[in-house]
């Protein structure tokens, strides 16, 4: 029987399909449960859940108040044919709908066990907790760094970490005595953060990425069809396939050997979420109207574009939680736990993350382990992403509403 939180209750982890609840948050309860499984606790992060809401735009005024149009230069004639094109193929879409996509707000370093995840408008919080000595997590923040949408450490090196904002792509390197990282000249960090007393390191921004919207430069080989108004995109572990989901509910599976692709739509709305099995043979896909997931599968392998797309039930989320469909999807590396939140529900379920169990031999199938209940009263999950690399088995890292940034290691008899 799916296990189930009791309302008040908290989730510490999962040991084999059982999900351990107590009354509150304490690292003494944790240590109980897993802590001398693991050798290690993972204690809950406070930050700031204004940054991880949707805000919303406001509502264009009425025709009888629309201000009147500040003065400014016409635009040259090479700048208007720039902005025809750019608006021809990326047209301007409603705000309020990207509110509703989900983008990269936790990441877990990929040698480490070092989190990384937005934690305020204009900032990002980095937790080790393999350090014994950090007892406070870093904040990075910077004036060249507002508004942060996503985070994601870098995947060769495990000590660079670029943040998406408004102003570009920030990129943050550790800094060491004697392995100081080369700074772009004209970057200069408001506020490094220093590691914990003794390693004597830092956090150093060292670049800052910005675009322009009067020019488009291409590096390697052009993409020309399938990638404007994209909502997501995902790489096979492998590299050998790339997923990119639009708006409008198409997506395009491309293989990277000579950059062909497959078009594919959805009637369900559109992809939203995304993830691939260890092998990179499995996409699934949840999509925005529907509580069914599809699972595509290669049937040959690289660069092969030949697949089918089956359903994959999830009759609790219909019938149980009585959703409209599904909002965040994640899938642990291992292939044998997937986490995900929904829309809606009744007042019972409304807000918990369900956790399942996966087989993928032959096709996926899903059994639902249960439900993890974030602190506070009426915690909703913001964001939330698995570990790629923890040997001793699933581990799920969820940034709740009520402020705080909780871990869940979930124990398999099989690790």
């Amino acid at each position: 029987m799916p296990s189930f939180p009791p309302p008040g209750a908290v989730t510490i982890c999962e040991i084999n399909r059982d999900l351990v609840a107590a009354d509150a948050l304490s690292d003494a309860r944790a240590k109980d449960a897993y802590g001398d499984v693991l050798g290690m606790v993972f204690a809950p992060i406070p930050f700031q859940p204004e940054a991880l809401l949707p805000s919303r735009e406001p509502a264009a005024p009425a025709a009888d108040q629309v201000e009147p149009a500040e003065t400014a230069p016409a635009p040259g004639l090479a700048a208007t044919i720039s902005e025809f094109f750019r608006r021809m193929v990326f047209p301007p879409l409603d705000p309020n709908l990207l509110e509703e996509f989900d983008t990269q707000k936790v990441s877990w370093n990929p040698y480490k066990h070092c989190l990384a995840f937005v934690s305020g408008k204009n900032q990002v919080t980095v937790q080790d907790f393999e350090d014994s000595d950090a007892k406070e997590p870093c904040i990075l923040t910077s004036d060249h760094q507002t508004d942060v949408k996503a985070v994601e450490w870098r995947p060769n090196s495990g000590k660079m970490i670029a943040v998406a904002c408004k102003g570009g792509i920030c990129l943050w390197s550790a800094s060491y005595p004697g392995n100081v990282p080369f700074m772009k000249p004209g970057i200069t960090s408001s506020s490094s953060s220093a590691f914990p007393r003794g390693s004597g390191g830092q956090w150093i921004l060292v670049d800052v990425l910005r675009g322009s919207s009067a020019e488009l430069v291409r590096l390697g080989t052009p993409i020309r069809r399938g990638l404007s108004n994209i909502s997501l995109v995902r790489w096979s572990p492998s590299g050998d396939y790339l997923l990119a989901a639009k708006f409008d509910g198409t997506f395009h599976f491309w293989e990277t050997n000579t950059w062909t692709s497959e078009p594919w739509s959805s009637s369900n709305g559109y992809v939203s979420g995304a993830n691939w099995d260890p092998e990179g043979r499995v996409a699934l896909l949840s999509f925005s109207n529907s509580t069914i997931l599809g699972s595509i599968h290669f049937s040959s392998k690289p660069p092969s574009l030949d697949a089918h797309l089956l359903p994959v039930e999830l009759p609790e989320i219909s019938s149980l939680i009585v959703s409209r469909g599904i909002e965040k999807l994640a899938w642990d590396a291992s292939g044998e736990r997937l986490a995900l939140s929904f829309k809606d529900g009744n007042e019972m379920y409304r807000g918990l993350i369900a956790v399942y169990d996966v087989r993928r031999s032959p096709l996926i199938s899903l059994s639902l382990v249960g439900f993890i209940r974030g602190p506070g009263e009426g915690a909703k999950p913001l964001a939330f992403a698995f570990h790629s690399k923890f040997k001793q088995g699933p581990l799920l890292s969820v940034c709740w509403s009520s402020g705080w940034c909780c871990t869940y290691p979930l124990i398999l008899r099989s690790h």
